[in-house]
């Protein structure tokens, strides 16, 4: 039989819902030790937590647990604008008015008389505009606390929002190949001095930038594609682990040789 909730509910069903959510937050922040003791610094570090579950849960493909995960998130955005509002700052309706017109203000090819028929015309207009809301600089919206290899990729796709990008990939890999020839020269020597390491650090960094860029042009997300390398690289070690521990042998005892040979049996499963 179909699953007949995982079909689009009524706009009607779906403001219920939301509405069904704020009551459920008053009442808790009224009622409930814990939800009346949060503050906007206190759920910050959760808020990052429930993120990065959700973002696993996309990685996995898992519908359900994404449901799961946009759920907590939504509950937390809810939080600090309820939080807000106790402080007579905003509420959720100046949030959500606000993002409104900026969205239709930064899509004047919708709503007004702009031309941008193309993904790159529409990131130009968007870099445009953003510098007339008052951006001193076109990287300024790259949260500092961004992971190094996602600001890394921001960094690229907002120079080249404003036209500052190689042609073509070929340029960029030459740009790759000749850095990895400067890292190569940095740590190839017998003993690294503390300058030396310093210097590779540099270069390395210059090849791990060089490498995300020509990503960007394969049309690849590097974050991703290093996290499921991650994800394969635990699981393989993990039955590594397994495998190894119902022969009955011990990891810290047995050779190189031994772990890649459970190694090459986790790769064929």
């Amino acid at each position: 039989m179909e699953n007949q909730s995982a079909a689009p509910q009524p706009r009607k069903a779906q403001l219920e819902a939301f509405n069904r959510l704020l009551d459920i937050l008053d009442e808790l922040r009224e009622k409930c030790p814990w939800d009346r003791k949060q503050t906007m610094a206190s759920l910050r570090h959760l808020t990052i937590e429930e993120t990065y579950e959700l973002s696993d849960a996309i990685l996995k493909e898992d519908l359900p647990e994404i449901k799961k995960e946009l759920g907590d998130v939504m509950l937390h955005l809810t939080f600090y604008a309820k939080i807000a509002a106790e402080q007579g700052a905003f509420d959720l309706a100046d949030v959500l008015n606000a993002q409104c017109d900026k969205l239709i203000f930064r899509h004047p090819h919708i709503y007004g008389e702009a031309k941008a028929d193309t993904e790159e015309e529409v990131k130009k207009n968007w870099e445009s505009l953003k510098l007339r809301e008052g951006n001193k600089s076109v990287l300024a919206g790259v949260p500092a606390s961004l992971p190094s290899l996602v600001k890394a990729m921001r960094i690229q796709e907002k120079a080249r929002g404003v036209g500052f990008d190689w042609e073509n990939q070929s340029q960029v890999w030459e740009k790759v190949e000749e850095e990895l020839s400067e890292f190569k020269a940095e740590f190839n020597k017998s003993e690294l001095t503390a300058e030396d390491k310093a210097k590779a650090t540099d270069e390395l960094g210059d090849v791990l930038f060089c490498l995300i860029n020509f990503a960007r042009f394969l049309d690849l997300n590097p974050e991703e594609a290093l996290e499921k390398t991650n994800l394969k690289f635990i699981k393989r070690f993990q039955y590594l682990e397994q495998a190894s521990s119902r022969d009955g042998k011990n990891l810290q005892e047995m050779t190189l040789a031994e772990m890649d040979a459970y190694w090459n049996e986790a790769k064929k499963l």
